[in-house]
């Protein structure tokens, strides 16, 4: 594929975003619509007038057709303007922008945790099909699919911050105020969050890497005489590299939606356990927010993981 060519399917996959993001704006918006309350009655608060009721509604433009509200709070959207908070009156922007840090450490930490484990060991398994570390590499794969977070969570907070006393418990601490201190605090969240990372990186890299292996042009590369570990890190890992940016793709879109459990446990004031807080207490216009950043940012990955496959791999052309 030449450059020009690359060019084109890069500006190809950019222009097949917009719908995405379009749709992904359009079903936020019908989020604060489609509860059973009023709008207005939501963002009204408590105990409103109908005086006051009628004039929400009219400030918010809530009187006018859907197609309209949908085209206003769509440009308010572009401009960062994401409404305002029904319980604490400030601009769920500024909510959101005060709570994402925290969410943003544990998921990419989690996500370094899950390729340094998950890779070396479908590596090793790959490298080594029926063999103990082949039967080491499968049980963790295993144990990290089955077991649950909530759980793992609960385990690591017992044996290693209540009983070793290693980690804080619960809390998180700013990245910017103590590096240190914020890792630390995210180390537990994180571990619990990568295990089901690393279980599926390495049953995915270790399946991948084990088809390539078996392939005839690796049967060619051994009868010239390549020495085994020469295919495995020469062809070998060359050859999966789409499957890996793939899961890895897939892996932070998970661990993003997984936060709202992981936060719960582990009293983390991030975005995840701020949606549950709006939820319960109705303030519909910071899990709209929430939720179109979210969403926003899962369309964000999926598209820098087709950009690396035009990248990684020439042959790719749709």
């Amino acid at each position: 594929m030449t450059r020009r060519e690359r060019q084109k399917l890069i500006g190809k996959r950019l222009l097949q975003v917009v719908p995405v993001l379009l749709l992904v704006t359009f079903f936020s918006f019908l989020l604060l619509h489609l509860s059973p309350v009023d709008p207005a009655l939501l963002l009204a608060g408590e105990n409103p007038t109908e005086s006051q009721i009628a004039e929400i509604r009219q400030l918010h433009g809530l009187d006018q057709p859907m197609v309209v509200q949908y085209g206003k709070w769509l440009l308010n959207v572009l401009h960062g303007d994401l409404s305002i908070s029904i319980l604490s009156r400030e601009p769920v922007a500024t909510t959101i922008a005060s709570k994402f840090p925290a969410t943003l450490l544990i998921v990419v930490y989690g996500m370094l945790i899950a390729v340094a484990v998950g890779a070396p060991l479908g590596i090793w398994a790959a490298a080594k099909p029926g063999s103990y570390a082949d039967t080491i590499a499968t049980a963790v794969a295993s144990f990290g699919v089955a077991v649950p977070y909530f759980w793992v969570a609960m385990v690591l907070v017992l044996v290693f911050a209540l009983q070793l006393g290693w980690f804080p418990a619960t809390g998180a601490i700013p990245f910017s105020k103590d590096p240190l201190g914020a890792i630390q605090a995210a180390t537990l969240p994180a571990i619990a969050l990568s295990l089901s990372g690393i279980a599926e990186i390495v049953r995915q890299l270790r399946a991948s890497l084990l088809e390539v292996l078996s392939s005839n042009y690796v049967r060619t590369l051994r009868a010239k005489g390549l020495s085994s570990s020469a295919i495995l890190w020469r062809h070998g890992l060359r050859n999966v590299g789409i499957t890996l940016v793939t899961v890895i793709g897939l892996v932070f879109n998970r661990k993003l939606g997984a936060t709202v459990v992981i936060e719960t446990v582990f009293a983390i004031p991030g975005t995840g356990s701020a949606v549950i807080f709006a939820t319960i207490n109705k303030d519909y216009a910071v899990v709209q927010g929430i939720i179109l950043v979210f969403a926003l940012i899962v369309v964000t990955v999926n598209l820098l993981t087709d950009l690396a496959y035009v990248l990684l791999d020439p042959r790719v052309e749709s």
